[in-house]
C-alpha cells in the first residue's frame, strides 16, 4: 500500500488492543509504535527512557518530583533543564510527528490522535471490552485473582484517562472523541481487526 495513513489506537486495559493495533500495522504495511515512543522521545530530548517509562501516559509524576528539595532527586539535571511535565509531553509529541512525516504508522495511545488533529491522513480507534473479559485477560497476563485483576485495571485507567483529558481537553473512552470505537468481546481480535480495516480501507478508499 503506497498511501500514507495513520492510525491511532486508544484501547482499554486486557481489551486487546495492543495486539488489534499490531495486525493493523501488518495489514496496512504500517510501522508500529507503542514502547518505540518512549525511545524516540528521548532520543529527541538527550534524558533518560526511564524518565519517560516512569511518566507513561500519566501525569503527577514530575510535580511530586519538584516538591522535594533538589538534593533527594539523584539526578539534579532535571532542574538545571527546567524538565517539568509539560516538556516530556512535548518530547513525545515530536517524536510521535516526526514519526507520522516518515509513512504510514499505528500508534498505541499518548494522545497521538490529538498531536495529528490537524492531519488529513488520520484515523482514531478505541478499542474496549467487556469488564468480565478484560479482567480474565488481566488474571492471565499479570497473575492475579479476579478482585486483584478488577483493581489493577481500575488503577491504570483512572491514571490513563486523567492523562488523555488533562493534554487533550476530551474525554478518554468516549465516542464523540474517535472515529470508531469497537468492543473486542463480541467477535474476538480477529473478526475485530478485519472490521476496523474495512472501515480504514472505505474512509481513505483504498
Amino acid at each position: 500500500m503506497n498511501k500514507h495513513i495513520i492510525i491511532c489506537v486508544g484501547r482499554q486495559l486486557g481489551s486487546g488492543g495492543h495486539d488489534i493495533a499490531r495486525m493493523l500495522a501488518l495489514d496496512f504495511g504500517a510501522k508500529y509504535y507503542d514502547q518505540e515512543l518512549l525511545n524516540l522521545a528521548a532520543k529527541e530530548s538527550g534524558f533518560s527512557e526511564k524518565f519517560f517509562e516512569q511518566n507513561d501516559e500519566q501525569r503527577g509524576l514530575f510535580r511530586s518530583l519538584f516538591n522535594l528539595h533538589s538534593s533527594h532527586v539523584s539526578d539534579n539535571s532535571l532542574y538545571q533543564n527546567n524538565f517539568s511535565q509539560e516538556s516530556l509531553f512535548k518530547f513525545q509529541s515530536d517524536a510521535i510527528l516526526k514519526a507520522a512525516d516518515e509513512g504510514s504508522c499505528v500508534f498505541v495511545g499518548r494522545c497521538a490522535d490529538y498531536v495529528l488533529r490537524e492531519r488529513k491522513n488520520v484515523v482514531s480507534v478505541f478499542v474496549t471490552a467487556s469488564i468480565d473479559f478484560r479482567v480474565r485477560q488481566i488474571m492471565v497476563k499479570q497473575n492475579l485473582d479476579r478482585p486483584q485483576a478488577r483493581k489493577f485495571i481500575e488503577q491504570r485507567e483512572a491514571k490513563r484517562a486523567a492523562y488523555y483529558n488533562y493534554y487533550t481537553g476530551k474525554k478518554w473512552g468516549a465516542a464523540e472523541s474517535y472515529d470508531l470505537c469497537i468492543d473486542t468481546s463480541v467477535l474476538g481480535l480477529q473478526a475485530t481487526e478485519q472490521l476496523i480495516a474495512c472501515f480504514i480501507r472505505k474512509r481513505f478508499e483504498l
